[in-house]
């Protein structure tokens, strides 16, 4: 017998051992079961062609239907052409040098096939694709789980095909023994759900598609629970270190910067403002997020949180994710502040304060000056970048961290600034980001964050028109983008041109796709063609910090028409004369970051325009998230869309560095009354035993369930 612990190389053999942990990264017995089929097929059904994706590695149940080998003079060899069907379309199978095949490869015949989906003259094939055919020879050797009624077809690898894995399931199954369910039994009783031994049998095996969807449910809430403990014991370590409580002071700076403010605070920044406040009255350490549209009047609400810590005597630290907004972020704090901002200066209000920019590239002097005006405490208020949480700054009284696009941070650096207060305390943590997420997302992916939206825009805010230009199709559609642009130009306004490229780096693009458009080779185009005559700038983030600083200002003061930029402008920038914005290759950037990029636009009291240029035809998935873009400006609906339209499970960040995916049957928009009850369970059991010293079943799931690098990151975000 064997447990989920257990080396596989010691239930399944070295060689499939070896190949299974080469291709896929699985090691252990648990590894192998949590390693769920993709999908599903019946005996008897085929599977359908038309979903396949260029580059995938894909398995298909198909039918042959004919099979042809010819000469290739070229090569000196024989190529053995197959055509697999499903009963509606066809795809070409193509094997060099392998003509034995031709006596098993019977016409008629219905099998597994699996490969990496290439094209050839315009034509899907799989090249050299391995396969496992249903008939009584083949059976009778180790066709055990296609006999059954419901097929597993797993995710695979090059080496490892589907029907691989399914015999080493196989083994493992058949030798398998949990000694104790890791979920407590109150648990399963609860919400009526199978031991884990009977649901990795009924994922793997299923009887019976009400079996298959039983072991789902279990399965699932073993992913929710596992993320939810940990982020409920990372709350519980915050909560544990104490805060600075920073109450409300009558007769304040925040109170002077109230009675100043030219605008009505919305419902909605009130209400959020009356949680901030009261969470920075305590001495547990807040730890909230603030999400809201571009434009909703984040900084608002964050700049009135600075200033209620700034009058209890302490200090508030800004973290920006670039320096072109760090400085962006500092020239608005004073501009808000006027008069409340110059503390020590000639027209300083009585009870001022100091905003203080502290960047990594900063020259000695400005930085030395900097660095004495935050250790002093001189400065309320210190805005900057990574070089903010370094060794070398040191902070008179830290209070407050405000974090602006929270997902743009390492990990290790936002664990860091957390623990930069004082005398065993922390900070209180605000973090703002400007992409709304459905509120179960948001659950998963900040679980120790209370959680706060700003939903509705302040008054003032024009809309914003977008507009796909599908150049492939309607080449003359960017001649008259150009127009658009010069008809707002000409009408005293400015325009953004977005590019995905700087231009002075090595075009990473693979395969038969061009490289990004780059800053460095659109703009001298645009001056010398469409929008000759305009004053043009360029910006991106490889430009020395002056030179930057001084695009920008240039820009904001009107002094340029356009500019020609990669998404360094992509939050932040604040020019209200913008009304125009052309993003080329739009369809190198995803939903959340267009929207991002397009709210740089229609800050004034003009209507906005956003032009989405691309070359992807019509019907791709690629235009579908351009389409999204164009039909609404609801940044919720919109990441709710972008959610559906990826893979959930790289939600959690790890696997953009090719870990495994954390959720693979849990679903973020599907599955939200899970989310919530295994957030509520876990909240109960960690206040009881934060380490889980009664619940080592619990533990051991976590592992089981995420793997090492990514509860590191969890515990961190």
């Amino acid at each position: 017998m064997t447990n989920l612990r257990a080396d596989l190389k010691l239930v399944v053999g070295a060689a499939t051992a070896k190949a299974l942990a080469k291709g896929l990264k699985i090691e252990t017995v648990s590894d192998l079961l949590r390693h769920y089929p993709r999908r599903y097929a019946e005996r008897g059904q085929l599977t359908d062609i038309a979903g396949l994706e260029l580059g995938e590695h894909a398995t298909v149940m198909a039918r042959i239907e004919r099979v042809n080998k010819r000469r290739m003079k070229a090569r000196n060899g024989t190529l053995l052409e197959m055509v697999i069907t499903d009963g509606k379309r066809r795809l070409q199978c193509t094997f060099f040098n392998q003509a034995w095949r031709e006596k098993e490869l019977v016409p008629g015949k219905n099998g597994l096939f699996a490969g990496k989906v290439t094209a050839f003259r315009d034509v899907l094939q799989l090249a050299n694709p391995e396969y496992e055919l249903f008939d009584a020879e083949r059976q009778a050797e180790a066709m055990d789980d296609f006999l059954a009624e419901i097929i597993p077809v797993y995710p695979a690898a090059q080496g490892i095909p589907t029907w691989v894995i399914a015999k080493a399931v196989r083994q493992v199954l058949d030798v398998l023994e949990v000694d104790e369910d890791p979920m407590p039994i109150e648990l399963l009783a609860r919400y009526g759900l199978p031991s884990l031994e009977s649901a990795l049998r009924g994922i793997h095996r299923p009887s019976s598609w009400q079996a298959l969807n039983s072991a789902r449910d279990r399965l699932k809430w073993d992913e929710a629970m596992a993320v939810q403990l940990i982020f409920a014991q990372r709350r519980h370590s915050l909560v544990s270190r104490p805060a600075k409580a920073c109450p409300h002071t009558d007769g304040g700076i925040l109170e002077a910067f109230d009675k100043r403010l030219p605008f009505a605070l919305t419902a909605g920044q009130q209400e959020i403002g009356e949680e901030i406040a009261r969470d920075l009255s305590t001495e547990h350490p807040m730890n909230r997020l603030l999400q809201g549209e571009v434009g909703s009047g984040k900084t608002v609400v964050a700049l009135r949180a600075m200033l209620q810590v700034v009058d209890s005597g302490r200090q508030a630290a800004m973290l920006a994710p670039t320096e072109v907004l760090a400085a962006q972020h500092a020239r608005s704090l004073r501009e808000m502040l006027g008069d409340l901002g110059q503390a020590g200066e000639l027209g300083g209000a009585e009870n001022a304060t100091r905003v203080t920019l502290l960047t990594g590239s900063m020259g000695a002097k400005e930085r030395k000056k900097a660095l004495l005006e935050t250790v002093s405490g001189e400065a309320g208020i210190v805005v900057g970048t990574h070089a903010l949480i370094q060794d070398t700054v040191s902070f008179a009284d830290l209070g407050l961290v405000v974090v602006d696009e929270q997902h743009r941070f390492g990990v290790e650096q936002r664990d860091a600034l957390r623990s930069r207060g004082s005398d065993e305390t922390s900070p209180h943590v605000l973090v703002m980001t400007a992409t709304p997420i459905p509120r179960t997302v948001a659950m998963t992916v900040y679980g120790d964050l209370e959680i706060s939206a700003l939903r509705e825009m302040p008054v003032g805010r024009s809309p914003i028109k977008t507009s796909v230009v599908p150049v492939a199709e309607r080449p003359a559609w960017l001649d008259r983008a150009w127009q658009r642009v010069r008809e707002e130009c000409g009408k005293g306004h400015q325009a953004y041109i977005v590019c995905p490229r700087i231009g002075d780096e090595p075009a990473s693009d693979k395969g038969d796709k061009r490289p990004a458009l780059a800053v460095l080779d659109v703009a001298p185009e645009l001056a010398e063609g469409p929008l000759k005559g305009l004053k043009i700038g360029v910006l991106h983030g490889r430009m020395p910090p002056d030179d930057k600083d001084a695009v920008m200002q240039a820009f904001s003061k009107g002094d340029l028409d356009v500019l020609v930029a990669t998404t360094v402008i992509e939050v932040g920038v604040n020019v209200p004369n913008a009304t125009a914005m052309v993003i080329m290759d739009a369809d190198r950037f995803g939903i959340s970051q267009l929207h991002q990029l397009r709210g740089r636009v229609g800050r004034g009291s003009v209507p906005g325009l956003c032009l989405l240029v691309t070359e992807t035809l019509d019907g791709t998935t690629t235009r579908e998230r351009l389409a999204a873009v164009e039909s609404t400006t609801d940044g919720f609906e919109l990441s709710r869309m972008d959610l559906e339209l990826r893979r959930e499970g790289d939600i959690l960040g790890a696997a953009q560095s090719g870990k495994k995916s954390t959720l693979k049957l849990l679903s973020l928009l599907r599955d939200e009354d899970v989310i919530a009850e295994a957030r509520a369970r876990a909240l109960e059991i960690v206040e009881k035993d934060p380490a889980l010293g009664n619940y080592l079943g619990l533990a051991h799931m976590i592992a089981d369930v995420v793997d090492e690098d990514r509860v590191e990151y969890l515990e961190k975000s």
